[in-house]
């Protein structure tokens, strides 16, 4: 991929991105689009990591994220200085597509080695009634840094080196003593959404709301521990 100045291609909403990707093995997921790449040791998951890096040329830093494993290689492209999805993006994951099936293997949705689910996106949420007197402590006890984009006392934190899960915050306008205020935002692909709802149900959980669905559905443990199972459907 050949990167120009000034020029990092059309941003795309989240419909084109998603029909621009899924046929090829990835899926869509919360600003990114992702896949992953089943492999049978950590030297062959850096073997394949070397010639996606190649193959993405200069615009590498800018665009892509890989994570290294013993039996799979997630890749991660999105226009990093924006977090959002353009068309040098796709543009890339389809390259990237290329050379991984030039070596004989695919780029899956599915986390490989028989894993029961989906490449996925994980946040946490904390509701606040006060969101700027909290946030400088999540800040530092998390050593997290600023999410981008403009200035903002309500914006998101995020892990400078890209490990641990954002955390966002949630307006609160009462006091809600007796509930869970801290909760997990489970963003998985829209065609993984319905398995995932299933399984968490027949594993003890309760839906406690669909009325946003499919942007998110809110669910609870036996205790009234709350997740949401999210897609990016239904947010425009």
């Amino acid at each position: 991929m050949t990167e120009h100045p000034g020029d990092a291609g059309r941003k795309l909403s989240r419909t084109e991105a998603s029909d621009a990707v899924s046929g090829l093995g990835w899926r869509y997921i919360l600003g990114i689009v992702r896949t992953c790449v089943p492999v049978d040791s950590l030297a062959q998951s850096a073997d394949v990591a070397a010639r996606v890096v190649a193959a993405a040329g200069p615009g590498a830093d800018g665009h892509l994220r890989l994570d290294i494993r013993r039996d799979r290689l997630i890749i991660s492209v999105q226009t990093l200085a924006t977090e959002s999805m353009t068309t040098r993006d796709i543009e890339l994951a389809r390259q990237i597509t290329s050379v991984v099936t030039g070596l004989g293997r695919a780029t899956s949705p599915d986390i490989g080695s028989g894993a029961p689910r989906s490449v996925q996106v994980l946040e946490i949420a904390i509701d606040a009634l006060d969101i700027a007197s909290i946030r400088p402590f999540w800040q530092a006890v998390l050593g997290y840094a600023d999410e981008a984009g403009p200035p903002n006392p309500g914006a998101g934190l995020v892990d400078p080196i890209g490990q641990g899960p954002t955390i966002w915050f949630q307006q609160m306008t009462e006091p809600r003593p007796e509930r869970n205020r801290i909760h997990f935002d489970v963003s998985v692909p829209h065609d993984e959404a319905p398995r995932r709802i299933e399984a968490t149900l027949a594993a003890g959980g309760t839906l406690l709301s669909d009325a946003e669905a499919p942007a998110f559905w809110v669910l609870a443990d036996a205790e009234g521990n709350e997740a949401c199972v999210t897609t990016w459907q239904g947010r425009d």
